[in-house]
């Protein structure tokens, strides 16, 4: 059967790359061949601008037509691969993205069933009941706080009496220390208003401010 059909060839199957590759070779071949034919036909050029007209420059008019059309030959030819080479690149590029994309849905894919494991394992109900608790806890601390940092007012039953007695007996206990100028006035009670500055030597004389003041 083998010997009727053929066997199956072993060899690789040819890559997108290898066959850009080798497109792009042959490219390289036939610009090698045009820069040879570009070369022989400007040679041509020159000595038909040299020469007369007449059988020789005939001839060589030949050559250097022979020249133009195998050129122009392999510029199609060139044109041809070079577009070959561009498809198979745009193809490529195609594919890269196309394994990117896949890459990308597969690790979204991992992702979504960690987070649902994760999620999985979360009880909301917990939650909600500790952010409750949270909100007791400082609602308590709040009170606490108002509580501790109140201030206390005088007690109502407090004797008017006794308060009296106890300034009365404040100023007495003042005038045993001497506290004030010899009429017994307490220091922080003496009328400064008729003291004069320090920088006034002698007080005016009465007539003086009486004229003044006239």
């Amino acid at each position: 059967m083998n010997r009727l059909f053929g066997a199956k060839s072993s060899a690789p199957k040819p890559t997108l790359n290898s066959a850009i590759s080798n497109v792009d070779g042959r490219i390289e071949s036939i610009d090698v061949k045009l820069s040879k034919l570009n070369a022989e036909l400007t040679t041509y050029q020159q000595r038909l601008a040299k020469m007369r007209d007449g059988p020789g420059k005939s001839a060589i008019k030949q050559k250097a037509l022979k020249v133009l059309q195998q050129r122009k030959m392999y510029e199609s030819q060139r044109d041809q691969l070079q577009q070959q080479s561009w498809n198979m690149e745009q193809a490529g590029m195609m594919q890269d993205n196309l394994k990117n994309t896949m890459t990308t849905v597969d690790a979204m894919k991992t992702t979504t069933k960690e987070l649902k494991k994760q999620y999985g394992k979360v009880n909301i109900d917990k939650i909600e009941k500790l952010q409750d608790e949270m909100a007791d806890l400082m609602d308590m601390g709040n009170d606490i706080q108002e509580s501790i940092s109140r201030s206390y007012d005088v007690p109502e039953d407090v004797d008017e009496a006794e308060l009296d007695a106890e300034l009365e007996a404040l100023g007495e206990e003042v005038e045993l220390n001497g506290i004030g100028e010899s009429d017994g006035v307490p220091a922080f009670m003496v009328d400064e208003t008729n003291k004069l500055p320090d920088f006034v030597d002698e007080p005016p004389e009465q007539s003086k401010v009486k004229e003044a003041a006239g």
